[in-house]
């Protein structure tokens, strides 16, 4: 509670992210903070226990952060929090209920892949109150999944989303594109295999080569960027004849099923993260403040046991507000309302007037009375958007 220089009317929707932080095998592309399970297949129900506990004491720990206000939805990832039992999830999610009051409508989302997948496991999360399953297919191609260090094939891949169909009224699909040796024809048929199963919601996502990752050190050759453009075009064009809506950068919905945790990220809402390497993002009257946990999943349970496990903790320098709120709201496509950047930040719109305009000067963004939103180029060309803010 100690005294800042914002001047917040109101605090913003809160969201609840926890990390589970294992996985059967490290991606060659993936950069999270995870890290592979000792044995064979399966997560230690000992291990399980004990990182839920700790998580809890953490918890427990940030209560006074959060005091008295709602959680609008909860975001399990990892890793591959799919690896947890659903008992353990039902365990988890019953303590959390305990300790923060949750909204009549709150979202609870749990990353899921295939290679995890057992036939009713889904069902079971379902009952322990998950209400949407985001399922990491990335490719429906056994050679592609292959080369990107996936454990699961394309028939297992049908098989959990046709189970999560079932289960679950939302739930989100992951395809990644410009995979290496990856033609337009290879595409067109992950997205038509991925469109035959229905889901109501897709995030496309283009694979980077990552610092500190396996391909960073051994890059695999992937499509040239006029490629990768031209497959974006693509996936655009047919999920929109197929009746999805891109309201975000990397992500497709059909009616009523946009991921509102994710909508709260990039409206600059606020987050508490558990879990190792969590990050938050909480907002208090005169301040707001990032944390971070410790990333070693035994080191942040030790952490977390003894009272302490908030690796690092800064606010947000006053300079940097505006462009962090840019950062994130400018990647939806209805950009947001004008009022919001004030309630957000505390800081008046006039403040980024400069860059706005110079920003409809270049057709990178449309400004109204009422509201900012980028150009059909802007969105395109959202990084040099977001750059004039920096």
């Amino acid at each position: 509670m100690r005294p800042g220089l914002l001047q917040l009317a109101s605090l913003p929707p809160l969201s609840l992210y926890i990390h589970l932080p294992w996985c059967l095998k490290k991606c060659p592309y993936c950069d999270f903070n995870s890290h592979e399970v000792q044995s064979k297949g399966s997560l230690d129900t000992t291990l399980e226990n004990s990182y839920i506990g700790a998580m809890m004491v953490d918890l427990d720990q940030s209560l006074p952060l959060i005091w008295g206000r709602p959680v609008n939805s909860i975001f399990i990832g990892g890793g591959t929090p799919s690896l947890f039992s659903p008992f353990a999830i039902d365990m988890m999610l019953s303590q959390i209920r305990a300790r923060v009051k949750l909204s009549a409508d709150c979202e609870i989302t749990l990353e899921a892949n295939p290679g995890t997948f057992e036939r009713d496991r889904f069902k079971a999360f379902r009952s322990a109150g998950v209400t949407r399953l985001s399922i990491g297919v990335q490719s429906f191609n056994d050679a592609h999944l292959k080369t990107l260090g996936r454990v699961h094939n394309s028939e297992q891949a049908i098989a959990a989303v046709q189970e999560a169909a079932q289960c679950f009224e939302t739930f989100n699909l992951d395809l990644m594109y410009a995979l290496p040796s990856q033609t337009m024809v290879d595409l067109e048929h992950d997205l038509q295999t991925a469109l035959l199963l229905s889901p109501p919601h897709i995030s496309i996502y283009h694979l980077t080569i990552e610092t500190n990752t396996y391909f960073s050190k051994f890059p695999p050759h992937i499509p040239d960027d006029d490629t990768a453009y031209a497959m974006l075009d693509v996936l655009t064009a047919k999920l929109g004849e197929a009746g999805f809506d891109r309201y975000e950068v990397s992500a497709f919905a059909k009616k009523t099923h946009r991921c509102n945790h994710n909508l709260n990220y990039w409206l600059f809402g606020d987050y508490l993260g558990i879990g190792a390497g969590a990050h938050s993002k909480i907002s208090f009257a005169h301040r707001i403040v990032r944390q971070t946990r410790f990333r070693e999943p035994r080191m942040y349970m030790q952490k977390s046991l003894g009272g302490n496990a908030v690796a690092q903790e800064v606010d947000i320098k006053h300079k940097e507000l505006a462009f962090e709120f840019m950062l994130n709201a400018l990647r939806l496509k209805d950009g947001f309302d004008s009022d919001l950047f004030f309630q957000r930040t505390g800081l008046a719109l006039s403040s980024i007037q400069a860059d706005l305009t110079q920003a409809i000067d270049e057709n990178l963004l449309i400004q109204t009375p009422k509201r900012i939103k980028p150009t059909e180029r802007g969105f395109d060309f959202l990084s040099d958007l977001q750059e004039l803010f920096l």
